[in-house]
């Protein structure tokens, strides 16, 4: 939704950026906080103060906001709260945005702080060996392509785990059961999905017709539509997500024309979901948090299912009450997701304190 209706989408997103970064919260008095660079990456480093006999383990965070806007300030509250509740060392990583910052150069900033933390753990009293990648809707896309792009590196260790929270996986079907029960559902609806992420790939559609064209999946290929029909299809949603006024769709048509202008999207750092089973095969443990009235929920009920197939360990959490933005708004303190956002918090908590 635009916030105005006279503002536009640039504007929105100015707007948005300064919303979310809000007042910040207090001093922390049981946390060590302080600003650094990764490889020219600003990060910001939350360790706790209380002694420990070993070494920590270690969390960076991805924050969330389609590459456009968000930013360390803006998840001040959760860092300090993973850092707190889990006794670890969290590493907020504030890569840049775009369109300033052209994608996909929010996944390498992540990338390399995240090399960077691997080869220089120790130095932050973390355990190498102990080191979890996080984040939230488009944070929780930049932790799965990261996991992605690091499991055939042998220089480094490997990955603890992944959580992904409510993430963006997929740009080829929009016409999932999660995508038509939860199309008009603040914060995060359908149409905004569209707009927002081509405008992260710097590119925009050009009429609102365009738009229902991509919906409809015009823009997918035969040949992408069959080889990414096993692991993107609603036929793999488990029937009790289909119970809320789902229609199944029976006609396919595609444009060379709205293809060739989306093409990005079929990356898999912008669509994780779409990784080579081999690369799938390696992935670290997972946890993954998924919203009954969020659009992207389907999203992570089929990167769940893909990588359970593959043997990998998921821990699922589901938010029977919950909407895309419940976890962050929790922490600011917003009622309306106080009880959900709460639930999701504790889980993501006991998740970290097993590894």
């Amino acid at each position: 939704m635009k916030i105005y209706p006279n503002l536009g989408i640039t504007s929105e997103m100015y707007f948005l950026r300064a919303v979310m970064d809000g007042i910040p919260p207090l001093k922390d008095e049981h946390l060590f906080i302080r600003d650094l660079k990764f490889e020219k990456v600003e990060v910001r480093i939350y360790q706790p103060k209380t002694s420990t006999t070993g070494q920590r383990r270690g969390i960076l965070y991805f924050h969330g906001g389609v590459g456009l806007f968000g930013s360390i300030r803006a998840y001040e509250r959760t860092c300090r709260y993973f850092a707190g509740q889990s006794n670890s060392v969290v590493v907020s990583v504030g890569y840049r945005l775009a369109p300033e910052h052209p994608y996909p150069i929010q996944f390498e900033d992540c990338l390399a702080a995240t090399i960077h933390f691997m080869r220089t753990a120790q130095d932050y009293g973390v355990d190498p060996a102990r080191i979890i990648i996080c984040g939230d809707s488009s944070g929780g896309t930049i932790t799965a392509a990261v996991a992605q792009a690091l499991v055939n590196r042998r220089d480094l260790p490997k990955l603890r785990a992944q959580i992904l929270i409510y993430p963006f996986l997929q740009a080829l079907d929009f016409d999932l059961p999660s995508y038509q029960q939860n199309e008009g559902v603040p914060i995060l609806l359908k149409e905004r999905i569209l707009s927002l992420g081509l405008r992260y790939l710097n590119k925009e559609l050009p009429v609102t017709k365009t738009a229902f064209k991509v919906f409809k999946g015009y823009h997918v290929p035969e040949d992408l539509l069959q080889k990414y029909r096993k692991w993107v299809s609603s036929d793999i949603i488990p029937p009790e997500f289909k119970r809320r006024g789902y229609k199944p769709r029976t006609t396919y048509s595609f444009s060379e024309e709205i293809y060739a202008l989306v093409k990005p999207v079929f990356d898999t750092v912008f669509s994780p979901l779409l990784a080579e089973d081999s690369v799938i095969a390696q992935l670290p443990e997972a946890f993954i948090l998924t919203c009954e009235y969020d659009v992207l929920r389907d999203d992570g009920l089929l990167y769940k299912k893909r990588l359970e197939d593959h043997g990998i360990k998921v821990t699922w959490c589901h938010l029977q009450e919950g909407f895309h933005g419940t976890v962050f708004l929790a922490l600011c303190g917003a009622l309306l997701s106080f009880q959900s956002g709460n639930k999701g918090l504790e889980n993501i908590v006991h998740f970290l304190r097993l590894m």
